[in-house]
């Protein structure tokens, strides 16, 4: 075969990515409170968008009740989107992981917590009072955290040379209010003797909360016992033996502090009311509420409507008037820009109109899979994966994905995140498969309801095969671990304790 150059003609096939692309796959990632600040930075980038009112939501984000099938949500077909529609439907290749309210005639949008049923007002009701409104002062005030608390304390008890060392303390506390630092290391490095250290050291113990700056659990508990005068010798022996306590080896204690079974039983009760994590009453920061992103409702036929959360996304419009304004006696390159400017617009608006359906989609489906979820609880919730929701809204799995992940819908039973309703399957009786969190329900009341027969872990799978779950031993330990329930001897020992 001879060697020389010569021209050949190839045809092939690839998907590009075009910014609108990785622009619709990053909007179906993101929250609802991240859409927002997203949109804000496209409104100080883009002159001709602006944010209309908010009070009429667009079309994608209203009702959808989810008796509807599929074909209830339609989506237009754009010869300028088919490139979204495409990107949904089909994903972006094998790389990718998986990732009504109408009430009485009135049009409702959840702007704030007047807005919910009445029976989520009596839910709010039970946890807080109908008359204890939020505390707003203490949101906007902050509390003063753990440091700041003992170092206004160390500054009226100590002075000079103390002091220092009072700070160095504080300074070598954990979260949780425990000294990590040692304190043979903070002597040396202000060149100071050990027992002017432990000096200072148990003098900050007694600071508020008591039991802060301790080197271990049993320390921490003894400075709490000291302040409230019941460190005799007997509390001490028995405090310095903690591993005895929590086997509930009342025997052995009582021979230890050679006290009877009573005098044992009312130092537990003491020990129960001590902190064993003092500084964590200052620590960590406020957690960040979690704003809803979809909110179902049951109407008045019963059915079962979605809806989104319009209350933290502006309606965005191209302002047609400054455009006007802008382009009159406009030089080429000013005219170039705006027309880009425009584009830029337009494309956003039918990535936010698709995003909007695709979610309204998605969650239709999974209330209508997990309907008994949402009438009875997590023992009807049923196994679920991607694929299955997928292929309902024919779309790729990656999209179901993308707009499961980091997004929470609000109903009757409370707040959770899309991907909760997606769970693995455990065998049944009757030839179907039930939710490992509804296997989890049933094993956690079992357990709450076993009454003074403690249940073993064989006696748990004899149980659940009764009722229907073909379960094996090893799994019913394995969920009973991750519901953070002890095996039947530590629950037994932890009843002894309670007992006492």
């Amino acid at each position: 075969m001879g060697l020389g150059p010569r021209l050949e003609l190839r045809q092939s096939q690839q998907l590009v990515m075009t910014p609108q692309l990785q622009l619709a796959i990053k909007l179906l990632t993101l929250t609802n409170v991240e859409l927002e600040g997203w949109i804000a930075e496209e409104l100080e980038r883009n002159p001709l968008l602006a944010a209309g009112d908010a009070a009429e939501p667009p079309e994608p984000g209203g009702p959808s009740g989810v008796d509807a099938p599929p074909e209830a949500l339609p989506v237009q077909d754009d010869p300028s989107s088919a490139g979204l529609e495409s990107l949904l439907r089909d994903g972006i290749g094998g790389g990718d992981s998986p990732l009504e309210a109408d009430y009485t005639g009135e049009r409702f949008h959840h702007d704030c917590a007047s807005d919910q049923p009445a029976d989520w007002g009596e839910r709010a009701a039970q946890a807080g009072g109908e008359d204890d409104g939020p505390d707003f002062e203490r949101f906007a005030g902050g509390e003063a955290g753990l440091t700041e608390v003992l170092e206004a304390q160390a500054s009226a008890a100590f002075e000079g040379l103390d002091l220092t060392i009072a700070r160095f303390i504080i300074d070598g506390l954990d979260e949780a209010g425990y000294l990590v630092e040692p304190l043979d290391e903070i002597a040396d490095r202000l060149d100071v003797s050990p027992a002017r250290a432990e000096a200072v050291l148990a003098q900050v113990q007694m600071f508020d909360p008591v039991g802060v700056a301790a080197r271990s659990l049993s320390e921490c508990l003894i400075a709490q016992a000291r302040a409230a005068d019941r460190c005799d010798p007997a509390m001490e022996k028995l405090l310095n033996n903690l591993d005895m306590v929590a086997r509930g080896d009342l025997n052995g204690l009582m021979r230890l502090c050679r006290l009877d079974r009573e005098d044992i039983v009312d130092m537990i009760r003491e020990l129960k009311r001590y902190d064993p994590k003092p500084g964590l009453r200052y620590a960590g920061e406020a957690a960040t509420p979690v704003v809803p992103d979809v909110f179902v409702i049951r109407s008045q036929d019963g059915s079962w409507q979605i809806s989104l959360n319009q209350a933290t996304l502006p309606r965005l419009i191209i302002d047609r008037d400054y455009h006007a304004e802008l382009a009159a006696g406009a030089d080429k390159a000013t005219h170039g820009f705006l027309n880009e400017c425009v584009a830029s617009a337009n494309w956003l608006l039918k990535a936010l109109d698709q995003r909007a359906r695709t979610i309204i989609r998605v969650a239709t489906e999974i209330v209508r899979l997990q309907q008994g979820f949402f009438e009875h609880g997590v023992s009807q919730l049923k196994p679920l994966t991607l694929r299955q929701v997928a292929d309902l809204i024919e779309m790729h799995e990656s999209t179901v994905s993308r707009v499961t992940s980091n997004k929470y819908l609000l109903c009757e039973r409370g707040q959770y995140e899309l991907k909760y309703f997606f769970t693995s399957g455990v065998a049944s009786g009757d030839g179907e498969t039930a939710s490992a969190l509804a296997v989890k329900d049933r094993i956690a009341r079992l357990i709450a309801a076993e009454g003074d027969d403690v249940l073993s872990d064989d006696k748990l799978v004899e149980l659940l095969i009764a009722e229907g779950f073909d379960i094996a031993r090893r799994t019913v330990a394995k969920y009973r671990e991750s519901l953070g329930l002890g095996s039947s001897v530590q629950r037994r020992r932890a009843r002894a304790l309670r007992a006492a």
